[in-house]
């Protein structure tokens, strides 16, 4: 699962980065994947959004058994 995981944050890495942010996974357990927002996303009042509307919602779709994407 955390290498289905890593491929699908792939995916998403080049959005964040053109503005000037990106993603670092951290952790999974029980379906709780567990991540951080790193640059300009990482202090970003929208990183919430962001976690929630793109990252949880390509994971949930691309990797059998993720529930839920939570930012640490």
């Amino acid at each position: 699962m955390e290498e289905q995981i890593k491929k699908s944050l792939e995916k998403i890495r080049p959005i964040l980065q053109r503005d000037g942010g990106d993603v670092e996974f951290v952790s999974v357990e029980d379906g709780v994947v567990k991540v951080k927002m790193q640059g300009a996303c990482g202090g970003c009042p929208g990183a919430l959004m962001t976690i929630k509307m793109i990252i949880e919602r390509t994971l949930v779709e691309d990797v059998p058994g993720v529930k839920e994407v939570i930012g640490v």
